[in-house]
């Protein structure tokens, strides 16, 4: 470390790459992936999808987002997040521009895998500078404001993709894929303008540093993470939160439709209160986690989003379907913020990108998985239900895993060894 390291000034740079990575999440996951719930009626409408097609197509992108995450996060390693971030996010942009001019259910299933490419090869170096730019104990309250921009993504679609099919009629959804399009298009430049690979391009220590005498320490060397038991360990957690979350994200809005009689626009209106709640998902449950440790945080979390399932699958009305939609939105993001801060913990900053990834990758089968099996129970019986039933189990059982979580070694989460 060169000694032309500066002590931290009073307002970090670290905060403006939480903001523009803030945007970037906004545009690969917000758009690219959380929208579609929105866009799922009016293009099954058009396009004449049954339930397990519309599965499909959600499928489709956690396949790309599968096929990404483990090559970018090493990319990121090797390369620096700040390109393969930019270019990722062009890819989205223009796979969603094409998304809507899609003429069937092949068209959209090819190209909605393309968005999921750019979606996970952001993604991943996204969360990965987080690790970079902050240390341990705020690393989980930086992570939660950074995953926060899903939340904008579902406020803003759920105001806007119905107010543009009310003024377009049946093919709304075309315009509305072209708009969004030109969203990612535009935060994919302002990512490259504004973000840094590392604090040290900057002249910073990273957030959080005590000691700002430079050339005391070193950085945790790069390791094998494919060696690291625990990482396997998180992934499997993290699996059952794509599980689940996904079936919830991907079929609420289909649900509200077809089967509790609301319009377009009143369902539009409880997508958007799930971005609002979703706003203090990341902030509060990660600076929770910093706080109270990663199992408390991860236990919290999972146990909300039991509830959100069992009361949408229980058919009841009223309060108690608005308390699901509470529950849900209030924890929508907490689990990958939690996630990202606790692979730094575990491997050290240096390290996070890859390690990342291969959660992120175990994760991505889940959500593969998810949207299909249930498209599919929900054909067979007629009801989303069964499906919601069955989130809510593998959820519970995600906090019995979680109850067996260890803590990280000291020398590992403070991320340095004395020289």
């Amino acid at each position: 470390m060169k000694n032309a390291l500066i002590k931290n000034p009073p307002f970090h740079y670290g905060w403006v790459i939480v903001f523009t990575s803030m945007l970037c999440i906004m545009a690969c996951l917000g758009f690219g992936r959380f929208a579609l719930g929105m866009l799922l009626p009016s293009m099954g409408a058009t396009l004449q999808l049954s339930y397990s097609q519309m599965g499909y197509i959600s499928t489709a992108n956690f396949l790309g987002y599968l096929a990404s995450v483990l090559v970018s996060g090493h990319i990121a390693v090797k390369a620096g997040p700040r390109m393969v971030i930019f270019f990722s996010l062009l890819l989205v942009g223009l796979s969603m521009a094409l998304v809507s001019r899609a003429a069937s259910f092949p068209h959209v299933m090819v190209l909605y895998t393309l968005t999921g490419i750019g979606s996970g090869a952001t993604n991943v170096p996204v969360m990965g500078l987080v690790s970079a730019w902050f240390k341990a104990k705020k690393r989980g309250k930086a992570a939660g404001f950074v995953v926060i921009g899903s939340g904008f993504a579902i406020m803003l679609s759920g105001k806007l993709i119905p107010y543009i099919n009310s003024v377009t009629g049946a093919e709304g959804w075309r315009t509305s894929w072209l708009i969004l399009s030109g969203i990612v298009t535009v935060i994919a430049i302002i990512g490259v303008i504004f973000l840094r690979n590392r604090p040290q391009d900057k002249g910073l220590l990273p957030v959080g540093t005590e000691d700002t005498t430079a050339g005391q320490t070193k950085p945790k060397p790069l390791i094998n993470v494919y060696k690291e038991g625990m990482i396997y360990y998180l992934g499997i957690i993290y699996f059952l939160f794509g599980y689940t979350y996904v079936i919830y994200a991907t079929f609420i809005v289909t649900t509200l439709v077809k089967e509790r009689g609301f319009s377009e626009s009143v369902a539009g209106n409880f997508w958007a209160w799930v971005g609002f709640l979703s706003l203090f998902s990341g902030p509060v449950f990660g600076t929770l986690s910093d706080r109270l440790g990663r199992k408390a945080g991860l236990i919290m979390v999972f146990s909300l989003q039991t509830l959100a399932y069992l009361l949408v699958a229980s058919g009841l009305p009223g309060v108690f379907l608005y308390l699901s939609i509470f529950f849900f939105g209030l924890v929508a993001w907490s689990i990958p913020s939690i996630m990202a801060a606790a692979v730094g913990d575990y491997v050290g900053a240096r390290n996070a990108p890859a390690a990342f990834g291969l959660v992120t990758f175990i994760f991505g089968f889940g959500q593969i998985a998810g949207p299909s099996v249930a498209g599919i129970l929900a054909e067979k019986t007629g009801s989303f239900s069964s499906s919601f039933l069955m989130a809510a189990a593998l959820a519970g059982s995600a906090i019995v895993l979680t109850l067996f979580l260890r803590k990280p070694q000291e020398k590992i989460r403070e991320e340095t060894v004395r020289t």
